[in-house]
């Protein structure tokens, strides 16, 4: 799947609903794989694909909003891995970061997706 992320070893990467889909964009983990090599250690993913139901009853952007993309993934961190996600991702040109006390979302997504971009935002 990529270098560092797969449905074997980020139980997260799939819908965690129990559908168990496996959406996630290989293009998008590339992209995660860089950002991992930039950081220089290993990630935990915490939420990478939903399904457009599971979004719906456990986020606030309903059934259409990120994560049932494919395209975006949420990544367990401490403020100095924080730090270091959010420089590793802006150097590979994501423009959409959310920051949360445990976590960082990011995600590639952008205007011609329907999402606004640049965003960084606060759980």
């Amino acid at each position: 799947m990529s270098r560092y992320f797969s449905y074997d070893s980020d139980k997260m990467l799939a819908c965690s609903c129990g559908c168990n889909t496996k959406g996630m964009e290989p293009a998008f983990l590339d992209l995660m794989d860089q950002i991992r090599d930039a950081v220089g250690e290993p990630l935990t993913v915490t939420s990478g694909y939903r399904c457009p139901k599971h979004n719906a009853k456990v986020s606030s952007t309903g059934s259409s909003g990120p994560h049932t993309t494919g395209r975006a993934i949420d990544i367990k961190a401490d403020s100095r891995l924080r730090f270091l996600l959010i420089q590793a991702a802006l150097r590979q040109g994501i423009t959409r970061i959310g920051v949360a006390d445990s976590f960082i979302h990011l995600d590639s997504l952008g205007e011609l997706d329907g999402f606004p971009s640049p965003r960084v935002w606060v759980y």
